[in-house]
């Protein structure tokens, strides 16, 4: 399959942002906006920094020492975590500022739409709250016992998803599991020297390399060593962004270099989940169709923020070919309150519309201290021109999606 976007190795919009001053980015793109003028934007953000889940430490895994404990129950945003989401909400309001959005939003102007999940919940509540201070900005989603099929569309049975095809083409992206695993190893054996098991022994049993599809046919299960490392990387990872004292970060043994080059694991577990052509078609099936309708509906919000999950990050960026990078996060690890960011542009010359793409992340270091150091990158799309018309855009976007199924999605229009 083609490629048609790739990520700027060069061109960073802004890459360190000070305070609450975020100058050095409206600086680089006045010359643009000049020209255009901006209409809409639509944000996939992940959410912010949570505990870590029920299973996300396989309880066969041992450790020199007990896991630290964590100041809210499995799974939830921690207060760190709102924190950091309501810093990132400042930061987007200042870079933000053309659409001219008043200090109490209108009825209808903005939308928040997060996934059923706590975390998820709580952090649209934390980054509404940051973004218009004392203005009860609302946070819609579906009730908590739902399946939303934006956020988790194969769980959702939202798409015609197919195991086994979506396992072939896994296994040719990455060239299968034995594969995946044996470019993994020299991280996998460094995580073992982290947990501070017995020397000569693995911290886990040795459980051989499986993909499956899962028991209800709605997506694959994976086993073996990049399943159990990946987790515990994120683990790790999030000790760090929350803040912990560095003698419970990895028991003293990971420092900031140590947490990025795990990461590396926890990126690995995207290629099997995300980043293969036919997982990204579905995994972003839904929500691709939703942000075109969203950029493209006169009575659309001028501004909707999406909260949901690393997997709705990495599979929309997939689909879009561009890699995720931030500082202290392995490529294509999702940073927490990490964003695909999508602008609607009108060009006051001529009133065609065209959109850019950026990558919006607080760099780990600045998580952890709350910092508000945000980089900005910008995506180019190829073959579509600096910015990209909004129809070419569109029919890029959409010929690689899965056509989401039932009834509440016939009246997407067909593929051009």
């Amino acid at each position: 399959m083609m490629r048609f976007l790739h990520a700027l190795s060069v061109a960073t919009i802004a890459t360190i942002v000070t305070g609450l001053s975020a100058a050095p980015i409206a600086a680089r793109t006045q010359p643009t906006r000049s020209r255009f003028q901006l209409e809409r934007v639509v944000i996939v953000m992940r959410h912010g920094v949570r505990a870590p889940l029920a299973g996300e430490i396989p309880l066969d895994t041992r450790s020199a020492q007990p896991w630290p404990r964590w100041p809210v129950a499995e799974g939830h945003l921690t207060p760190h975590g709102a924190a950091a989401m309501q810093v990132l909400a400042r930061h987007d309001r200042h870079w933000l500022a053309s659409l001219g959005l008043p200090r109490c939003p209108v009825s209808g102007s903005v939308r928040i739409w997060a996934n059923t999940a706590e975390r998820t919940i709580a952090s649209g509540e934390a980054y509404a709250a940051g973004f218009a201070p004392g203005c009860a900005l609302p946070v819609g989603h579906l009730a908590v016992d739902r399946v939303d099929p934006l956020f988790e569309p194969l769980r959702a049975g939202a798409t015609a998803f197919n195991p086994q095809q979506a396992i072939a083409s896994i296994n040719h992206y990455t060239g299968g599991m034995a594969a995946l695993t044996a470019r993994h190893q020299r991280p996998i054996t460094f995580l073992n020297r982290v947990l501070g098991c017995d020397v000569g022994q693995a911290c886990s049993p040795v459980i051989p390399t499986t993909l499956t599809p899962s028991a209800d046919g709605h997506g694959v299960d994976l086993a073996g060593p990049i399943r159990a490392t990946s987790d515990i990387a994120q683990v790790l990872l999030l000790q760090e962004a929350e803040g912990m004292p560095r003698t419970s970060v990895g028991w003293g043994r990971a420092d900031p270099a140590a947490i990025e080059r795990l990461g590396t694991l926890h990126a690995a577990l995207f290629d099997v989940f995300t980043r293969s052509p036919y997982m990204a078609a579905h995994q972003a099936s839904v929500l691709g169709h939703h942000i075109m309708d969203a950029l493209v509906t006169p009575r659309a919000p001028r501004l909707e923020i999406l909260v949901g999950h690393d997997t709705n990050v990495t599979a929309l960026a997939a689909l879009l070919h561009v890699d995720l990078d931030a500082p202290g996060f392995a490529r294509n690890d999702v940073a927490p309150g990490g964003a695909l960011v999508i602008e609607q542009l009108r060009d006051r010359r001529s009133s065609r519309l065209f959109v850019r793409v950026f990558y919006r992340a607080q760099g780990l270091s600045a998580i952890r201290l709350l910092r508000q150091n945000i980089t900005v990158h910008r995506l180019s799309i190829l073959g579509c021109g600096e910015p990209c018309r909004l129809d070419r855009f569109s029919y890029l976007l959409k010929s690689r999606l899965s056509r989401p199924q039932g009834s509440e999605f016939d009246r997407l229009p067909e593929k051009q």
